[in-house]
C-alpha cells in the first residue's frame, strides 16, 4: 500500500530509547544538544514580533507565488545592507515556509527520478528524508580536517557521475562550522561549470561568524546558476515563524529559465499565509539584538569548553569559524552512540553522537553551543569527567 520513498526505518534507536527512559524516570538531564532558541533563555522583543503578526492586511487574500512584494524587498534588504549584495533584486526571490522546503523546490526543478545531488560529510541528517521525498539520490563528498575543514575536490570529481545535477554546501557547515573559502568557491564554480550542475548553498548560520567579519553571502555568484537558502530560524532566532527563502543568481538567461520554472512550483502549493508574509520585515529587523545575544553566548561557551578542556586535556576542540556547534574529538574506546548512551545514563549530560552528522569514524561528539550557560558549562564538567576516568 504504501510508497518505497518512506519505506524507513520507524524504530526507535537505543539512543533515542536512552533519552525517553532517563526523562520517564524523572532525571534532571542537562542538554548539550539543544537547537531551539527560543527556549535557551534569550530576550525577545515580543511585542514588536506579537504586534506585527496582526497586521490588517492579511484579512485580504492576495496570492502570489514567489511571495508578497513587501517580504521580498525586505529579504532583499537584507542582502544589500549585511552582505554587500548591492544589485539584489526581489524578483530574484521565491518565498517558502523553510529550508526544507526550499530544498525541495530546487530538487524539483533540478532532477528527475533517480537523478544526484552531492552532499558535503560530516552534515546535518535531514538531507536524506528531503531527498527520499523527491525520489533524489544523495552521494556524500568529504570536508577533510587538517588544521581546519576544507572540501576534498578530488572526491568530488570522483563522484560525479551523468546523474549529477547539482552540489549541495552548507556556509557554514553544521556541524563543523566551516565557511566555504574564496579558493573553494573558484574551484566549486569551476566543477560545477564543466560539468553543467547547479550549486544549492545552505546559509542559515551565515551570520554567526565567531571572529565578527561577515563572509560572503552564495547570493552573489554569478559564474554559475546558485540557489541560496535561508530563513528567519536562525538570522532572527524564529523558527516557529516558518519564513524562508531561495535566492537564485548565477547566468541571467540560466535564472530565468530557472525562476520561471520554480514560479510554478510555488504557485502550485502557495505554502505561505499572509500574516506571517505582512510581518516578516518586522521579523527580519528584530535580527540584530537576537543575533548580539546569540553569538554572546556561543561565543561564552566556547571559551568555557576551551578553559575546560585545557585543564583536563582528554578531547580536542576541531576548529570552528562559525554557527551554533563545536565538534570534539575524543579517544576511541567505544562506538559513538555507545559514548553518548553511557554519558547519559551515567552522568545525566546529553550530547550528540558523531554519526547523528554522518562522521565517517568513531571518536566525535558534537555540543551545542547556544545552551544555557550554567547548564552549559555543568554539562561539559561532567562529561570531560567521564572522558578523563
Amino acid at each position: 500500500m504504501f510508497s518505497e520513498r518512506t519505506n524507513w526505518k520507524l524504530t526507535q534507536n537505543r539512543f533515542t530509547q536512552a533519552l525517553e527512559e532517563a526523562r520517564a524516570a524523572g532525571t534532571r538531564v542537562l542538554d548539550l544538544t539543544v537547537s531551539n532558541p527560543t527556549r535557551v533563555g534569550l530576550q525577545y522583543n515580543t511585542a514588536a514580533i506579537l504586534g506585527a503578526l496582526a497586521a490588517p492586511q492579511a484579512i485580504d487574500y492576495d496570492p502570489q507565488s514567489k511571495g508578497l512584494r513587501g517580504a521580498r524587498e525586505a529579504v532583499a534588504g537584507y542582502y544589500r545592507d549585511e552582505h554587500h549584495v548591492l544589485d539584489f533584486s526581489p524578483e530574484r526571490l521565491i518565498l517558502t515556509t523553510s529550508t526544507s522546503e526550499g530544498y525541495s523546490y530546487v530538487f524539483r526543478l533540478l532532477c528527475n527520478p533517480g537523478d544526484e545531488f552531492l552532499v558535503p560529510k560530516p552534515s546535518y541528517p535531514l538531507f536524506e528524508f528531503l531527498a527520499d521525498l523527491e525520489d533524489v539520490r544523495l552521494v556524500p563528498y568529504p570536508l577533510i580536517y587538517d588544521h581546519g575543514w576544507q572540501m576534498d575536490f578530488p572526491s568530488l570529481e570522483k563522484a560525479v557521475t551523468t546523474r549529477t545535477r547539482g552540489v549541495v554546501v552548507v556556509h557554514p557547515n553544521n556541524p563543523t562550522g566551516s565557511y566555504v573559502q574564496e579558493h573553494e568557491l573558484r574551484l566549486l564554480n569551476d566543477f560545477c561549470g564543466e560539468h553543467r550542475l547547479g550549486l544549492l548553498a545552505d546559509e542559515v548560520f551565515l551570520d554567526y561568524a565567531h571572529d565578527g567579519k561577515r563572509r560572503q553571502s552564495f547570493a552573489r555568484n554569478r559564474d554559475v546558476l546558485t540557489f541560496t537558502l535561508s530563513g528567519l530560524s536562525k538570522i532572527a532566532a524564529l523558527p516557529q515563524m516558518k519564513v524562508a527563502w531561495i535566492a537564485t543568481s548565477g547566468p541571467e538567461s540560466e535564472i530565468a529559465v530557472g525562476l520561471a520554472r520554480l514560479d510554478i512550483i510555488a504557485d502550485t502549493y502557495l505554502s505561505m499565509n499572509a500574516p506571517i508574509q505582512w510581518a516578516t520585515p518586522v521579523l527580519l529587523g528584530e535580527r540584530k539584538g537576537i543575533q548580539k545575544q546569540l553569538l554572546d553566548r556561543v561565543l561564552g561557551n566556547l571559551a568555557e569548553l576551551d578553559r575546560q578542556l585545557a585543564t583536563l586535556k582528554v578531547g580536542q576542540r576541531l576548529s570552528v569559524e562559525g554557527g551554533w556547534y563545536a565538534v570534539l574529538r575524543v579517544p576511541v574506546t567505544q562506538s559513538d552512540e555507545d559514548l553518548a548512551i553511557e554519558l547519559l545514563q551515567t552522568k545525566s549530560v546529553l550530547v550528540h553522537p558523531g554519526h547523528f552528522y554522518d562522521f565517517a569514524g568513531d571518536g566525535y561528539i558534537v555540543l551545542s553551543l547556544i545552551a544555557v550557560e550554567g547548564v552549559f558549562s555543568e554539562g561539559v564538567r561532567r562529561a570531560l569527567d567521564f572522558l578523563n576516568y
